[in-house]
């Protein structure tokens, strides 16, 4: 089965797909998602671009715990 997340997706992907779960996988990264999520443009930010602009830890690591079961 393919992974879910890669590092193409988009955080509102994860936001949307993993609610409160991809929220506090986010945060363990470094990705400061803010009160409300209101910058549109970081919500269409590619995790890759996030951890590349150095605002997320370990891309890696957020993957697998991404996609992982639970």
């Amino acid at each position: 089965m393919p992974d879910r997340f890669g590092p193409q997706s988009k955080v509102r992907q994860v936001v949307d797909g993993l609610g409160e779960r991809g929220r506090e996988a986010l945060r363990r990264h470094g990705y400061e998602l803010g009160e409300g999520f209101v910058d549109v443009l970081s919500q269409y930010q590619t995790l890759e671009h996030a951890a590349r602009q150095e605002r997320l830890r370990d891309l890696g690591g957020l993957l697998k715990e991404l996609n992982s079961s639970g």
